[in-house]
């Protein structure tokens, strides 16, 4: 129901390069650069997210290397906001409009100044080097299915270190992962505790029970946050799903339609538009769906669904 994102947390400290599989024919583009501190000092593990809600996939993420270089590849044309970070400097952000492929694009560099508020302080006398070390061991470990280890690995980083309560979306995230759902609600709570109008917290708690099937509670948390700015094509897209499974296909389909508006590339809603036609006997409506996802996301699982429909009907 939900793509699989690694939580991003207030203190950045998750940093994986996602480098996703796209048609050659795509418009996509690359940034690159390098993160400094103040003194001109390379930032080793520095995260960069690149977020663009219009795009398909919206968010990217990279971490820097020993010489505080990194790259990111596969981001469509289009302004994309770059927020670089690291443990115990403040974050610096921009726009910046990436060109296509084969475009020369002039080096997107951040140069942190050391923070003195929020995780900074939170991070103050840490060895912010080893607490990265510490964080990439039980994302490792979450990864190659060592759930219970990876929980208590983060676990044991919020005993020496408990101000990081952003942490506990981290736990949530492998809570998930094994499906403990009730678990990793009561997670995000401690996140929200700390943090009462994280509206991205907000979404994960909605998905959550979504995965859980209590359409009702995350029907009313979705809910809560579908007009705020974080709401993302996701929120709609889920909307749509609890929706549907109540049998309320119409309003189902509202929320599906918002979510293609946010990305009219993402075959995943308009797969279920289709469906949604074909439940109401609308069989020229759904095959005209189903070739929309095909031409607009032909590299997603729902373009393959959607073909094998399409000539099942068309024999019909």
């Amino acid at each position: 129901m939900r793509e699989s994102k690694t939580f991003l947390s207030a203190v950045a400290l998750v940093a994986a390069l996602v480098v996703p599989a796209l048609p050659a024919a795509a418009q996509t583009g690359r940034i690159g650069g390098q993160v400094k501190d103040t003194s001109g000092q390379p930032l080793k593990g520095a995260t960069i997210t690149a977020e663009n809600p219009g795009a398909s996939p919206s968010s990217f993420t990279a971490t820097t290397d020993d010489r505080g270089r990194y790259s990111i590849i596969g981001l469509k044309t289009g302004t994309w906001k770059v927020t670089a970070s690291a443990p115990g400097f403040a974050p610096s952000s921009g726009n910046v409009p990436v060109r296509s492929l084969g475009a020369p694009m002039p080096p997107v560099d951040f140069n942190l100044a050391p923070g003195a508020t929020g995780p900074a302080a939170a991070l103050a006398g840490v060895n912010t080097k080893e607490l990265q070390g510490e964080i990439q061991k039980a994302i490792d470990m979450a990864n190659s299915g060592q759930h219970d280890a990876a929980i208590a690995a983060y676990q044991a980083i919020l005993t020496k270190t408990p101000a990081l309560t952003m942490l506990n979306g981290q736990i949530a995230q492998v809570q998930r992962m094994k499906k403990d759902y009730d678990g990793a609600i009561a997670s995000y709570q401690k996140v929200l505790a700390g943090d009462p109008n994280n509206d991205r917290v907000k979404i994960e708690i909605g998905m959550t029970y979504l995965e859980k099937n209590d359409f009702a509670n995350a029907e009313k948390t979705l809910l809560e946050v579908a007009g705020s700015p974080s709401a993302n094509r996701e929120v709609f897209y889920n909307l749509g799903e609890v929706m549907f499974a109540k049998g309320e296909t119409d309003e189902a389909v509202k929320h599906y339609q918002r979510a293609v508006e946010m990305d009219p590339n993402w075959g995943k809603p308009l797969f279920k538009l289709g469906l949604a036609r074909l439940q109401k006997a609308d069989t020229a409506g759904a095959i005209e769906f189903m070739n929309k996802v095909i031409a607009q996301d032909p590299n997603s699982a729902e373009a393959v669904q959607a073909k094998g429909l399409v000539e099942q009907l068309k024999k019909g």
